[in-house]
């Protein structure tokens, strides 16, 4: 019989049976009765059998083993959403394409995933630009072979009034976050058809389905990623290739850390969970999102707010 722990029979019982379990591996101890040289190599024999046996359960958990993940806008140290996406996404398992506009931030970032175990590699580059957003998936197919997940979360702000608002400020912001996140799509769908499969999980806004004042850029751009993100997922998911959108609060990063601590705590107020969300809260809905947890979901967006839009 298997199970965990001691007998619930008594000691003599135990030792009429000869051998105890202790943990569900498959392999018995070796009994105490053998001669000494039996018994060390059926103890040597049986501490390699219980290792494979973890590894190998280790090895089930992972629900990204053998995936490989593009993550754009990765380079933010300490806060950054891309950061801990891409983190959270080498946690299991999967190999990760760090993108960024400022190259040296991508790599700090590469070190960390690597630190866990994973392969990595930085690529600088501008998503608004095609020819860039075609290098990174070139990138990562020359080093991968593969893509699996690409997660679009390059973004911007230019925070301004519309009376006051620059063509410059409006279309900076159109370009990075939208026209960047269609780019990447573009870029990866044709791999992707042709292995039919793939997650691709946009990072939108809860500003892009309410509106905010002094953002019509961001909350323009955010919106237009939701409608991107629903048009996608109909025209691909025959493929195999499932495409959602997360859709952040006020979550705690270095854009909200430039508004005053007063002004955090009033947002606060006004969330139904009494907080600002963490990117780790992000993360973990990202994560969902790009394993095979979520294989029948798409076209979906999923706000991750503290109850702040519902």
């Amino acid at each position: 019989m298997r199970y965990f722990g001691r007998r619930a029979k008594g000691a003599a019982a135990e030792a009429q049976d000869g051998k105890v379990l202790r943990e569900d591996t498959s392999v018995a101890e070796p009994e105490a009765s053998l001669p000494k040289h039996c018994l060390n190599l059926k103890i040597q024999v049986y501490r390699v059998l219980v290792s494979k046996n973890r590894k190998e359960r280790r090895k089930d958990i992972l629900k990204l083993e053998g995936k490989v993940a593009i993550v754009t806008g990765a380079g933010r140290e300490g806060k950054g959403i891309g950061r801990y996406v891409s983190l959270a996404l080498a946690e299991e398992g999967a190999d990760i394409v760090i993108t960024d506009y400022v190259i040296e931030n991508a790599e700090k970032v590469v070190a960390e995933v690597q630190a866990l175990g994973r392969r990595a590699i930085a690529v600088g580059g501008n998503v608004a630009v095609p020819a860039d957003a075609d290098a990174i998936v070139a990138s990562a197919l020359n080093e991968f072979g593969r893509v699996d997940i690409l997660v679009n979360n390059a973004g911007i702000t230019r925070d301004a009034l519309i009376v006051r608002m620059s063509e410059q400020e409006w279309d900076a912001v159109l370009s990075t976050n939208l026209k960047g996140t269609f780019n990447c799509t573009k870029a990866v769908a044709r791999t992707m058809m042709k292995q039919r499969s793939g997650r691709i999980v946009n990072v939108a806004s809860v500003m892009g389905v309410i509106g905010n004042v002094g953002q019509a850029n961001y909350s323009a751009s955010k919106a237009g990623v939701i409608a991107l993100t629903k048009t996608t997922s109909r025209e691909l998911g025959s493929r195999g290739i499932n495409v959602n959108a997360v859709a952040p609060g006020f979550i705690q990063t270095a854009m909200t850390e430039e508004l005053s601590e007063n002004v955090r705590n009033s947002i606060a107020q006004n969330i139904p969970l009494n907080r600002l969300g963490t990117p780790e809260d992000v993360a973990r809905v990202i994560l969902f999102l790009c394993s095979e947890d979520s294989s029948y979901v798409t076209g979906q967006v999923i706000n991750v707010c503290g109850g702040m839009v519902m």
